[in-house]
């Protein structure tokens, strides 16, 4: 079931009614059923939300951002008893080896570059280097292939748009679209790394002491191209360089686009989900491979 992304950029308050989410607003009031919410987004001061509603929200494993005043997310707020096995799966996951895990960064580095290549080729763009860089990748990257296929993906994708482009976290249009996408999926990955049963903490690779959510960091690499390409969508469809409703609209839009994984097509939350769990059965031995869509 596609789960829904609801976004709050105007005065509101949320509670509940007939186990329902009530949304009021000084112009209309309507209900949302809890069950059918993926992810919800507050990004107003005077957005004011019930203990009932995150209750509930988390209780059916939604995700909730809050945003600051530059209508940045920045918090993110999770269940932290997804799973009826939760124990086990923690207990699995660390308690993973050193090779596992590098085996996995490795598993987790090609798919995000062969997705990189697919983007840059659905441009027509010249992806041969990065087809190569894919194949160089080692268990767990040591010769770190990642950085230099983010330098001539990076290069590429907006030269036409942008010839002076440089990806920063902090840097000028468009990479405050791309921060945005980012931070949607950051937190769809997240949702889905709860509900099998993981710790978003205890990452494959990412291991920074001030990061609480390394490992949907790790995860959500190969699914960053999908991102990039609807940014690089939207440059072209419009001149604006702020976010505004319509393209945070667009970018909300991100657990919905369509993906296909393990020769299925399905919505990338439910990619997602297909992914993390697969995780989980790779830290418990049942499997050797991360299931991650195939950009086309």
């Amino acid at each position: 079931m596609i789960k829904r992304t609801l976004y709050f950029g105007n005065p509101t308050r949320l509670s509940i009614q007939q186990q329902q989410l009530l949304i009021k607003t000084d112009e209309k009031e309507v209900t949302v059923a809890i069950e059918d919410i993926g992810v919800v987004v507050i990004d107003h001061y005077q957005v004011s939300v019930t203990h009932a509603v995150l209750h509930k929200l988390l209780d059916n494993n939604a995700a909730v951002i809050t945003c600051n005043d530059k209508h940045h997310p920045t918090g993110l707020l999770l269940n932290l008893d997804g799973h009826t096995q939760q124990s086990e799966k923690f207990k699995a996951q660390i308690e993973a080896s050193e090779p596992l895990k590098k085996q996995l960064w490795q598993q987790t580095i090609k798919a995000k570059i062969n997705n990189q290549s697919a983007v840059l080729s659905t441009w027509e763009i010249d992806n041969n280097y990065l087809k190569r860089y894919a194949q160089l990748v080692l268990s767990g990257d040591t010769s770190n292939q990642e950085a230099q296929a983010a330098r001539y993906y990076w290069k590429m994708l907006f030269n036409e748009e942008d010839p002076f482009f440089v990806r920063e976290r902090f840097g000028e249009y468009p990479n405050n679209f791309l921060n945005y996408g980012y931070a949607i999926l950051r937190a769809t990955v997240a949702r889905g790394l709860v509900s099998s049963g993981l710790l978003p903490t205890l990452g494959i690779h990412h291991r920074n002491k001030y990061n609480a959510y390394c490992l949907a960091d790790d995860i959500m690499e190969p699914y960053r191209p999908y991102v990039d390409h609807l940014v690089k969508v939207l440059m072209l469809e419009t001149t604006e360089q702020e976010l505004t409703t319509d393209i945070k609209r667009r970018l909300l839009n991100i657990p919905n686009i369509d993906l296909k994984i393990d020769g299925k097509d399905s919505p990338l939350m439910v990619g997602l989900q297909r992914t993390t769990a697969s995780l989980a059965k790779c830290f418990e031995g049942e499997t050797k491979k991360i299931l991650y869509p195939e950009f086309s």
